[in-house]
């Protein structure tokens, strides 16, 4: 009696599984009707929020791109480490491209001419003379614009780029082997600050003792370009003389 119940059973039940069928696809039609929602129109929404994603994150890559290689770009030191002091890392040297030691072989002190400035518009004043972006390495404020012993590092510098800071007879070699620092403001008119100073000494020690760069090859603008007085006559050139390394 088992054996002959079990395929009767399976008979009938076949058109029911069937009729539920039918009836659920008929109310599924008639769910999209009412909701609009169909596998398509999701489909089609997926793509577009993709679309819309995918173009905003193609914008955001181009604007980081542009960021990153931006000629203008640099950072800020508060201060420069004294030579001798114990750092894990040199900040002056914690740059984007490794140190081209063989390049640099000397240091000009340059002012800015100007009593106040920081890196944008120094950057500015540069671009009008047709120089691509900052053309010094190094910037020092005197608290008008850049912070008083605030050190810029100019994008030359972290990129290990020449610099576009000598003219003349004189400039094709030391933009390219010498590290253009400019102190901000017009040392014609007046001396610069305590701090200014402290931190070109510092600086000027560092990189001295980093490149082995020898004291007679740290010069004033002045001694290059004979139509300059650059760093100014009150820059005091015999105290900086004295704080040279050997």
């Amino acid at each position: 009696m088992a054996t002959s119940s079990s395929p009767t059973s399976l008979i009938f039940e076949q058109p029911v599984a069937a009729k539920r069928n039918k009836k659920s696809r008929s109310s599924s039609k008639a769910g999209v009707a009412k909701t609009g929602f169909s596998l398509a129109n999701f489909t089609r929404r997926t793509k577009t929020v993709w679309s819309v994603f995918l173009g905003a994150m193609t914008i955001v890559t181009g604007l980081l791109f542009l960021r990153d290689s931006n000629p203008n770009s640099g950072f800020l030191l508060t201060s420069v480490d004294v030579v001798g002091a114990a750092v894990p890392q040199d900040s002056v040297f914690h740059i984007a491209k490794p140190l081209d030691r063989n390049r640099w072989s000397g240091i000009v002190i340059h002012h800015l001419g100007e009593p106040a400035g920081d890196a944008e518009s120094v950057t500015r004043l540069h671009q009008k003379g047709n120089i691509k972006g900052l053309g010094y390495h190094f910037l020092i404020g005197n608290g008008n614009g850049l912070g008083d012993g605030v050190v810029h590092v100019g994008y030359r510098w972290n990129e290990q780029l020449p610099g576009a800071h000598v003219g003349g007879q004189a400039g094709d070699k030391h933009n390219r082997q010498s590290i253009g620092i400019c102190l901000i403001g017009n040392g014609d008119r007046r001396g610069f600050t305590d701090r200014q100073f402290a931190q070109l000494t510092s600086l000027v020690q560092r990189l001295q003792r980093e490149l082995d760069i020898p004291a007679g090859n740290v010069h004033l603008h002045r001694e290059l370009v004979s139509q300059t007085s650059s760093p100014g006559k009150f820059f005091p050139a015999a105290r900086l003389r004295e704080h040279l390394l050997d």
